[in-house]
């Protein structure tokens, strides 16, 4: 499962700021020539990620390369089922990476078009959010 390897905070707070808008970062393929793009926001969470990531791998019989571009740096936290308010907050449940539409999530080369399509498709069937199947500019024309 992804998660950093070190935090400056244990636990953070929402920000309800930074789930507006679009991608800034990360809206163009740009390691491999196949990529798949984000159509709505949300939370994708590292155990999303790993499903995604084992059925990419499983789909491209281990050949060609990809490249996942996101990371869940975001600690969710949760206080247990029953316990009242107040007492402070809860402790870190999971890992998220925060997505918002436009953003490349993962990227493949070295396979056909073909393969590339269906890995991608499979792969966005393990996420909670609308996807689309893109290219990179250079192989448009």
């Amino acid at each position: 499962m992804l998660q950093p390897k070190k935090t400056k905070y244990r636990r953070v707070q929402k920000g309800k700021g930074k789930m507006e808008g679009n991608a800034h970062r990360g809206t163009s393929v740009a390691f491999g020539s196949y990529g798949l793009k984000a159509l709505e926001r949300a939370w994708i969470n590292s155990r999303q990620i790993e499903a995604a990531r084992i059925t990419i791998s499983r789909a491209m019989k281990r050949e060609g390369k990809f490249w996942i571009r996101i990371f869940p740096d975001k600690p969710i936290t949760k206080k247990p089922a029953e316990v009242r308010m107040g007492k402070g907050k809860g402790s870190p449940e999971y890992w998220a990476a925060v997505v918002l539409p436009g953003r490349i999530m993962f990227e493949l080369d070295g396979v056909s078009e073909e393969v590339a399509k269906e890995a991608l498709r499979l792969a966005s069937n393990k996420l909670p959010i609308k996807t689309k199947f893109v290219y990179r500019r250079d192989l448009q024309s």
